[in-house]
């Protein structure tokens, strides 16, 4: 174990650093410096993470154009009737499945959360649903699917949208949102991750495990389930804990790193 910590730290070294923000749908958040900026332009960067980076990276800066490049404000002076139809300048948004009728929705939950509940952070979506001995974000991620399609009983397009807001209790992986509370939550002097939520720990982070890291830790013998599902991303974050109890999510660097750049 002493010589794949040693390997791994190296790799997460390697690759947790500014210049791996450039390419990535990392780097669309980080053109903002006010914390609602970030957390909304985060947000739908890793909800549009998949697919090829190039593809992602132009479907995020259509949205910010569309935004006029400050989403804080255009989610709190938002002012339309429940009805899509009059959604015309996001009309003809379409990322993969992920659709206007989608966009709509979530825009709609944003202008509820910050707008109607007043609330400052997007970190309360989450956190309102932890309990204090949690240890991970597994309750959090349940109760923000919960939170997303409930605010609303007169909602009509969420039906579409909830392919793309995964939740531990459908036995998802949550690639997506555990890479979102990564780059909010993680902590440290490197520039990639924005640590600007307090709430949550980065001890109770989990791994996002897309199809790369799966096979990378399978390889490294760190995860031993064939099926990319939520046991799998909670079996392979405790390994890494046993690497680093505090921020085993840190990792997700140097796993992620070897799938896609190095092809390991």
């Amino acid at each position: 174990m002493k010589s794949l910590k040693s390997f791994l730290d190296s790799k997460v070294l390697q690759y947790n650093e500014p210049s791996f923000v450039k390419d990535d749908p990392l780097g669309i958040p980080h053109r903002f410096t006010k914390k609602q900026d970030i957390e909304i332009a985060g947000f739908f960067a890793a909800i549009l993470a998949w697919g090829n980076r190039k593809s992602i990276i132009n479907s995020c800066n259509k949205l910010m154009e569309l935004m006029d490049n400050a989403p804080y404000d255009f989610i709190m002076q938002l002012n339309w009737n429940n009805d899509p139809q009059s959604f015309a300048a996001f009309k003809k948004f379409v990322h993969r499945t992920f659709n206007e009728t989608d966009l709509w929705h979530l825009l709609h939950f944003l202008h509820h959360h910050y707008a109607i509940k007043g609330e400052q952070s997007l970190e309360t979506a989450f956190t309102k649903w932890m309990h204090p001995n949690d240890e991970t974000v597994e309750s959090a991620l349940i109760g923000f699917h919960k939170y997303v399609f409930g605010f609303d009983e007169n909602a009509c397009e969420e039906k579409h949208c909830r392919k793309h807001i995964a939740t531990p209790s459908k036995k998802s992986a949550c690639k997506r949102l555990n890479m979102y509370l990564r780059w909010m939550v993680r902590d440290d002097d490197k520039g990639v991750d924005f640590g600007i939520w307090k709430n949550i720990s980065k001890s109770q982070l989990i791994c996002p495990l897309d199809v790369h890291v799966s096979r990378v830790a399978k390889k490294l013998k760190l995860l031993n389930r064939n099926q990319n599902d939520w046991q799998s991303a909670a079996e392979l974050t405790a390994y890494l804990r046993t690497l680093d109890k505090d921020d085993p999510v840190k990792y997700d660097f140097a796993l992620f790193g070897l799938g896609v750049m190095e092809q390991y």
